[in-house]
């Protein structure tokens, strides 16, 4: 069988597909700098004569699915579901594998590094040392300087946590290390996952008014489209930072961008636009009190380990006649 594998893969996951045997051939996106187009990826699936699709970029429509002979999909994310027909591949009796949770712990890590970059002013004081060429030429400018960089410790504070799924479960996990209050708004969790972090259940409405920090980990639903918009901003304290590393689609942009502008609050932190890849035009660069990163939560070696030990593990299922672990259509086995 012939695997194409277009998603960042480990070179120890690829010799083991070799060994399996099962032919191999990586073209991953991030060397070739460029994601094919549905045509594109029918073309080379059908020359190739292509069993197994391993993608992270591509979009997998019903054409093609059905103008194809794969007999399994892979994808390296946690939830592709906008990326893969998932209905077609049912019908077609093609399983479709992912990835969940394999940048829980990367993206976690951000965060807590975006709040300590928000909180210490650290992008902001090399920023303003690389701009302005700052001189110290005496204990006036000194003094100007230090008062201007002094940050806020994150011991003592309240962070809300809006979803506990993962990633939100591992952020409080590393907060708890803080000596900070978390409080958790998800209606869809219980208790005993609640008290696993040491936190505290609270309704949107107080998490809202009462955190020092909030940070953003729901998945996207069509509860969660906007969920902080600006009635909701307008309920936190001016003293109050905010932090997405979730999606553009749970936050009122433009609601969050008028809020850091006026200082109705006083920062944010944010990994995920919905004017994606970023560029240095992008207006929130225009402010000192965000710090923006081009999406680069999950965007460690360690995630590419991750994920491709998952791919690999599932598609020997697969080809021992198993079901897969993290398969998104395991009804398709049970026929």
């Amino acid at each position: 069988m012939k695997v194409l594998i277009t998603a960042a893969f480990s070179d120890t996951a690829i010799e083991e597909l070799k060994s399996i045997p099962l032919e191999i051939i990586y073209r991953p996106w991030r060397k070739t700098r460029h994601v094919l187009s549905e045509r594109e990826l029918i073309e080379v699936l059908n020359v190739e004569n292509v069993d197994i699709l391993v993608t992270e970029l591509e979009n997998v429509d019903e054409d093609v699915i059905r103008e194809t002979n794969l007999k399994l999909i892979a994808y390296c994310r946690g939830n592709p579901l906008r990326h893969v027909d998932i209905d077609t591949a049912t019908r077609k009796k093609i399983p479709v594998l992912h990835t969940p949770g394999r940048n829980a712990n990367a993206v976690a890590e951000m965060t807590i590094a975006l709040m300590l970059a928000m909180l210490r002013k650290i992008v902001y004081a090399d920023r303003l040392y690389r701009e302005k060429n700052i001189k110290i030429e005496s204990t006036e400018a000194f003094t100007e300087m230090y008062e201007q960089l002094c940050g806020l410790e994150l011991n003592g504070k309240t962070v809300g946590i809006i979803g506990l799924g993962r990633i939100g479960y591992r952020v409080a996990k590393l907060l708890n290390a803080f000596g900070v209050h978390v409080v958790v708004y998800d209606p869809y969790i219980g208790d005993k996952r609640i008290a696993e972090v040491n936190a505290e259940k609270v309704d949107l409405d107080t998490l809202l008014r009462n955190s020092d920090i909030i940070t953003i980990h729901a998945s996207v639903t069509e509860n969660s489209i906007e969920l902080i918009g600006q009635k909701e901003i307008e309920k936190m304290k001016p003293t109050a930072f905010l932090f997405n590393l979730a999606s553009p689609l749970i936050i009122d942009e433009d609601a969050l961008f008028n809020a850091l502008k006026t200082k109705r609050i006083a920062g944010a932190g944010i990994d995920v636009s919905k004017d994606e890849p970023v560029e240095s035009s992008h207006r929130f660069f225009s402010l000192d009190n965000v710090v923006l990163t081009p999406h680069i939560g999950g965007n460690t070696y360690e995630v590419i380990e991750i994920q491709s030990n998952m791919i690999v593990a599932d598609i020997k299922r697969f080809l021992n006649g198993q079901r897969p672990i993290h398969v998104l259509n395991p009804e398709i086995f049970l026929e």
